[in-house]
């Protein structure tokens, strides 16, 4: 029986892997909603291509536009705007899948509306469970929600995790002595810390193995987006902090790994591609084509691996301290760094300012319960001020 779609953040890199799976099966899927924020041309060409029953941008200057667009191309799409008309289509009865795809603190509520709706969430976007980890957890828990991650390594930690889990038989990470995240090491891996100084936005963005969005690029570059990935597999796999182990693989090549209690290590390995994971989560629990090609292993010939250099990459040892704290800890972590990335990227400081700019917000930060939407999303706005203000003066 065909699944409807809705895709939040259509326009950006996972939309896009997101609808080339789509069209590998088109017996299997149909487009509920495409979501973007202001790229209007884009979204407009995936309306001509797909057809969704809706289109929603967040940007009512940019709806209207596209609205305009798709009179006038005589489409039958419904246009709406704002963050409500993102809640809205996530949480459709008529949806059965999202895709999470919109990158920041942006794709929270949209995302917690899907999983409060039980729908299958495919979480590509981390910051959910880094801000309201116990919270987003228990709406999957409370309302009959599935919860598969998008991210490659947490999408290959889930392949390599016991595949039955039968009622009253505990966790499905029983028997797992230890989770071990893969980081490529960003295309800053080698460099000293008197160079990482003077590194480009456009150096930063240009990651050597995978192509991401500018923001992502840069917490690969600074490994923040390695410490996020700690804080989101500690809620998706029920373990601590100290159970998750961080390892340099600069081939890119094995996607993570489960060590067991028995000695065993299972890894997933695979060419870097969003659209394994992507199909992985869309067909789950069966297996289907996803366009990716096959793993030359001959061409690979060795895989290496490093320890993470924690004074050259502080961010990854804030975000590790963060999760331990816990509380609004991560949630001012991420604040604090998404205006940080976007100052940096706007030329405004300098890369290694970044985890300066993140330990202060830490550092004066009062801790509290993560126990509401509204406090995590007020402690979110009120960091972003306070850095906003901050970085004013550097």
């Amino acid at each position: 029986m065909s699944k409807a779609l809705t895709i939040l953040g259509s326009t950006g890199t996972i939309g896009d892997s997101t609808l080339k799976v789509l069209s590998l099966h088109p017996d299997k899927f149909s487009l509920f909603a495409l979501t973007a924020y202001s790229n209007c041309e884009k979204m407009f060409q995936q309306c001509v291509v797909w057809e969704p029953e809706y289109a929603v941008m967040v940007e009512e200057k940019a709806a209207d536009a596209l609205e305009r667009k798709v009179k006038k191309a005589g489409l039958k799409v419904q246009v709406i705007w704002g963050l409500a008309g993102l809640e809205y289509v996530a949480s459709h009865p008529n949806t059965d899948y999202v895709m999470a795809g919109i990158v920041g603190a942006a794709g929270l509520l949209p995302n917690l509306a899907a999983a409060q709706a039980g729908k299958r969430v495919m979480l590509a976007n981390k910051e959910s469970l880094v801000m309201s980890g116990q919270l987003f957890m228990n709406a999957v828990e409370e309302n009959g929600a599935q919860l598969l991650p998008i991210d490659s390594e947490h999408n290959a930690i889930f392949q390599c995790l016991p595949s039955i889990k039968k009622k009253g038989e505990g966790s499905t990470t029983k028997g797992v002595k230890k989770i071990i995240l893969t980081a490529s090491g960003g295309p800053f891996r080698e460099k000293t810390l008197k160079q990482l100084e003077r590194v480009t936005p456009n150096e930063a963005c240009a990651h050597p193995n995978w192509v991401m969005g500018q923001k992502i690029s840069v917490d690969s570059a600074s490994m923040m987006n390695k410490g996020l990935e700690v804080i989101e597999a500690c809620w998706l796999f029920n373990v601590k902090c100290s159970d998750v182990q961080v390892v340099i693989h600069p081939e890119s090549i094995i996607h993570s790994m489960v060590e067991y209690a028995d000695g065993s290590i299972i890894s997933q390995m695979g060419n870097p591609d969003m659209r394994t994971p992507i199909a992985y989560s869309l067909l789950w629990p069966e297996r289907g084509e996803s366009g990716v090609g096959s793993l030359d292993l001959f061409s690979v010939k060795q895989l290496n691996f490093e320890e993470p250099d924690l004074l050259r990459f502080p961010c990854l040892k804030l975000a590790q301290d963060a999760i331990r704290t816990g509380g609004t800890a991560p949630a001012v972590l991420n604040a604090a760094n998404e205006v940080a990335v976007a100052a940096f990227l706007n030329a405004q400081i300098k890369f290694t300012d970044i985890p300066h700019i993140v330990e202060s917000a830490l550092s004066s930060h009062s801790v509290k319960e993560a126990d509401t939407i509204d406090l995590i999303l007020s402690v979110d706005q009120e960091t972003r001020q306070e850095v906003g203000s901050k970085i004013k003066t550097i």
